[in-house]
Formats: C-alpha cells, sequence, structure tokens
C-alpha cells in the first residue's frame, strides 16, 4: 500500500445542477430534485440556492413548498443522471487511466504515479476545481493512501460531530468509572494534520499526508466509514462516535456485536485490508463512416458505397471476435437532415455477405433528399462469435458442382433475418415443446432470432391434437359424461356423427391456472355430419363443471 494515492470526488449536487446546466436561467432560482422514497415525494437534490433557503436533503415535498414557494421541481431521472455520472468519468480519464464510478455522484481516481504530470497533488485539486467551475458543478476533494480515506474526507472532511445527549454515553457516567488518560489528537504527538487546500470551486478539498491514515481519520464521524446507519445508530448510543473511538475497542469485541463488516471497513480505511479501484472497461464501439466529396442520391450509389464500408466493419469485428445483431445504417443529408435504417439479425456474425442482403431489402426507406454527404455504419449490439471449422477445399467443390444449397442452419437464419427486415425481428416466432401434459401448454413461443431450434424429432402427444386451440366454449348439449347425439356452439345445431375417446387429463395442482382450476376432463375427438372435427371435454369438477366445452377444431 506504500505510496498509493487515491482521488475522491464527489458532487453533492450533482442532479440538481445537471438540471441548471440544461435550463441556463439567467437568474438562479431555488431548484430540487424531487425523487420517491418510500411512497412519499421527498427532495433528493438541491441547488446552492435551495440550501440557502433553508431546504435539505431528505425534506418531504410538501414542507419545503411551505418553508420556499418560489421552489421549482423537477422529477429524478437516474438513468439520465448515470449517463451524466459516465460523462464525468470520461473527463476525469485526463488525471489518470484508472477512474471509476461511485453512484450516485462520486469517482474515484488512482492517482499513483501520475499527480506530477499536473502539478502535484495541489495541482490535481486545483485543475478539477477549476473544470469543474467551468462546468457549473460543485465538487468536493480529497486525496489520501486508500480508497476508504479518500472517500471519507471528500464527504466528512469538513463535518464536527455533533454533541449526543443520551444516557447511554460513557462521558454521562460517574467520573470514578472512567479514565482520565489524556487523549490528544495525532498531530498532538507530532503528527501530521490534513491539509485543507484553497481551490476555486470546489466546496472542500482535503490533502492527507501519506502514512497518516489514522490521524486523517480519527475525528471523523462513524459514517464517513461507510457503515450501515442502524449500526451508526447503534455505536451512537453507546457513546462512540469518531473513527477513532472504535479503532481501539478490541475487535472481537466489535465483530461480536456489530458484525464482521464494521471491522472490514475500518481495515479498509486503514489501509490493512486491500481495496482497489476497479475501472469499468470501455465499452466496444463498432462504427465505419465514408464522407463522400460530392452528395449522391441514387440506389446504385448508395449500394457501392456500403459495399466500401462493409468490408472494414467486418474486419473490425473479426479483430474483437464479436459479431453484430443489430446495424444501424445512416446516411446524412446535405440539407442537414438523418436518414436511418436498421436491421437485425437472427445470429451474430461478422460476414459482409450476410448484412448487405438484410440492409438492401431497407434501402427504399433511406431518403436521400437533396443528397447523402455522408455514410455512417454501426454495430448497435454485438455477441461474442467462435470460430467455425470449415471443409476443405475439395468438399467445398463437390458441393457448388452438385449445386446443393447452404448448410440448413444458416439458410434458416438467413430466413429469419430476411423475415425480421421486413416484419421486424421481434413478429418472426417459433414453438418449442413444453414440459407439459395439458393441451394449451404442450408448446412455448419464442422469438426466432434470440432461440435455438429444437433439436430432435417432437414428441408425440398420447393422442392427437386439433389443428386451432382456443380457450374453451360452451356447448349446449345434455349434462351427461357420454358424447351427445345433438348439441349447439357457436349458434350452430350439430349433429354427431362419431366420437373417439375419451382421453382424461388432470389438471397441474402445482400451478394456479386460472383456465384450469382442479378436476379432471373427459376429451373427445368427434365429427359431425357436416364433416366438422371438434375436440370436446367434459368438465369433472373445478372452474368447468359438469358441462360440455370445445377447445379446438381438427383439419
Amino acid at each position: 500500500m506504500a505510496g498509493r494515492r487515491i482521488l475522491s470526488l464527489w458532487f453533492p449536487r450533482l442532479a440538481a445542477e445537471r438540471v441548471m446546466r440544461r435550463r441556463q436561467d439567467a437568474v438562479p432560482v431555488p431548484l430540487a430534485v424531487v425523487g420517491d422514497r418510500n411512497g412519499a415525494q421527498v427532495l433528493v437534490s438541491l441547488s446552492a440556492e435551495a440550501e440557502a433557503a433553508g431546504l435539505s436533503a431528505g425534506q418531504p415535498l410538501r414542507d419545503a413548498t411551505a418553508i420556499c414557494p418560489a421552489l421549482l421541481t423537477v422529477a429524478a431521472d437516474p438513468p439520465a443522471e448515470a449517463q451524466f455520472l459516465l460523462s464525468l468519468r470520461r473527463w476525469a480519464g485526463r488525471l489518470s487511466p484508472w477512474v471509476a464510478e461511485e453512484p450516485p455522484a462520486g469517482l474515484m481516481i488512482d492517482l499513483t504515479g501520475a499527480s506530477h504530470l499536473h502539478g502535484g497533488e495541489e495541482g490535481v485539486l486545483a485543475r478539477v476545481a477549476e473544470d469543474c467551475a467551468d462546468l457549473g458543478l460543485t465538487v468536493r476533494a480529497a486525496i489520501a493512501d486508500t480508497l476508504g480515506a479518500a472517500w471519507a474526507l471528500a464527504r466528512y472532511g469538513g463535518a464536527r460531530v455533533a454533541p449526543l445527549r443520551s444516557g447511554d454515553a460513557i462521558e454521562q457516567e460517574a467520573r470514578a468509572t472512567r479514565s482520565r488518560a489524556a487523549k490528544r489528537r495525532g498531530w498532538e504527538r507530532g503528527g501530521g494534520p490534513p491539509r485543507v487546500v484553497a481551490a476555486r470551486g470546489a466546496e472542500t478539498a482535503v490533502i492527507a499526508p501519506p502514512g497518516r491514515l489514522y490521524e486523517a481519520l480519527a475525528d471523523l464521524p462513524l459514517a464517513a466509514l461507510r457503515l450501515p446507519g442502524d449500526v451508526v445508530d447503534r455505536l451512537t448510543r453507546l457513546g462512540l462516535r469518531r473513527v477513532g473511538e472504535i479503532a481501539g475497542i478490541p475487535r472481537a469485541a466489535l465483530a461480536r456485536r456489530f458484525g464482521a463488516d464494521t471491522l472490514r471497513r475500518l481495515d479498509q480505511a486503514l489501509g490493512m485490508e486491500p481495496e482497489p479501484v476497479s475501472p469499468a472497461r470501455p465499452p466496444m464501439h463498432f462504427a465505419v463512416r465514408l464522407t463522400l466529396p460530392d452528395p449522391i442520391g441514387l440506389r446504385s450509389d448508395v449500394e457501392a458505397a456500403l459495399d466500401r464500408l462493409l468490408p472494414p466493419f467486418c474486419d473490425k469485428l473479426r479483430a474483437r471476435g464479436r459479431g453484430v445483431r443489430r446495424v444501424l445504417f445512416q446516411g446524412f443529408r446535405a440539407d442537414g437532415g438523418v436518414a436511418s435504417v436498421e436491421v437485425g439479425l437472427a445470429r451474430a456474425t461478422d460476414s459482409p455477405d450476410r448484412i448487405r442482403p438484410l440492409l438492401h431489402l431497407k434501402l427504399d426507406q433511406l431518403d436521400a433528399g437533396f443528397g447523402i454527404d455522408c455514410l455512417r455504419l454501426e454495430a448497435l449490439a454485438t455477441e461474442a462469435v467462435s470460430p467455425v471449422q470449415h471443409r476443405g477445399q475439395i468438399a467445398v467443390t463437390e458441393q457448388a458442382l452438385a449445386g446443393a444449397s447452404p448448410a440448413p442452419g444458416q439458410a434458416l437464419e438467413d430466413l429469419i433475418g430476411r423475415l425480421g427486415a421486413r416484419l421486424g425481428i421481434e413478429a418472426v416466432l417459433r414453438l418449442h415443446p413444453a414440459d407439459s401434459h395439458v393441451p394449451a401448454k404442450s408448446a412455448r413461443v419464442l422469438m426466432a432470432a434470440w432461440s435455438q431450434p429444437h433439436d430432435g424429432p417432437w414428441p408425440a402427444p398420447a393422442a392427437p391434437r386439433p389443428l386451432v386451440m382456443f380457450r374453451p366454449e360452451p356447448v349446449e348439449a345434455p349434462e351427461t359424461p357420454d358424447p351427445p347425439a345433438r348439441f349447439r356452439w357457436r349458434r350452430r345445431d350439430f349433429a354427431l356423427r362419431m366420437a373417439a375417446g375419451p382421453e382424461r387429463l388432470q389438471p397441474e395442482w402445482w400451478l394456479e391456472d386460472p383456465d384450469w382450476r382442479g378436476g379432471a376432463r373427459d376429451y373427445w375427438r368427434v365429427e359431425t355430419e357436416g364433416g366438422e372435427r371438434l375436440w370436446l371435454f367434459y368438465g369433472r369438477g373445478g372452474a368447468v363443471t359438469d358441462r360440455w366445452y370445445c377447445e379446438g377444431v381438427f383439419s
């Protein structure tokens, strides 16, 4: 751990200042971001003007509007805030390549061996504060030897522990039961206190001297150790309010009463347990662009440009072992507009020959307007692809001479892709057998592009099943278990010619099915004198009782 330096950045007003950056009001107004907490509307982020008006985070919205009637409220948008934090992570990459996010409003940066590039640690904090001031963001920064210590100093570096008034506090016991040993701060015993750096635009900028973690953390509140709120409350009731007060308690007793995680957080902050900064991997991005000297508008010209874009696009995919599943093809028009088409593939591929036909099916939707002067091809979704064992030249030549078609699997995937390009990839479905004897549950409907074909023959039922099945419909017939000689269904009268059965099916008692709640069914295959072949059953108890129903029609 020697020589390691971690920078923690905390943006206490990130959500509110993100909204203020977009509004760009000439006169700042009190603004609050409102979120839902246990069914109540509370303030989750405040602007500096709202805090100056006496509001605080976690305050109910109705109380806040009573205190500040001019308060402007905006609903919380966690996805947009996460995207804004991601943009800040890319900005922080100029300080060090090791940058990790601390949602919802923090960043962790490993400055080891990089601070001298920016004029030392004070230069780093000055640059951070200056950039954040230009961005209109409030930042609190701290540098320490460990991630936990930097996190604590950034959030609680200027905090003071409030006095406790509780009969459980040890300071309130009799003088004879307390130790009279003098308690001195670390820097009074020869150490060095944390340095507070004055930086424009930063509320707090603290640098903990190397190797002085205990002195830097001793006077901070227990919440600085990232402990759960209930643990902090229990420790506070015993009069333990500072980090230094629990550091000297026997470890076994502390772990037994407050959990091993309390010791783990203390050890991480003091550097006795490693806690690395884990930077997020940059997302893989695959895109190619072709800029044209003159605008084009003919389909043949667009196809020729696409033929030039596909080979380098697929080369990028192969270099990373990826295959594309969704492709976006954009045409930037001379009038400033953008025309785009999107296609999906049934299987991930890195072959131009399998992407080109799908894009050709949608090129007619590409409105060229007054001409297209730039074309762009981008992969919206990719998957890892495994190498395929290719056949030798002799086998390929024999297949070509015999006029054989491509492999059945690849041909089916290409068909699914072409149908998806016209109907939508989600509209192409396939059936898979299901492990159920209930007729309506004997097959599952899956999206063809996101599932594999069933391997093997389709399981044969004990008796033939109808071609068309629907929810049971009442049949007017005598309420006897024998097939009726005459019955009425869908306002039509039928005369029985032949019946085969019965096939008794029991419900799945371990599942809650509103269409079949208890009771057995006797199924019959009947043929009427008019030639209709129906699937009737007689219900015996449960939701459908002692009467006839029709559930399907045979071909």
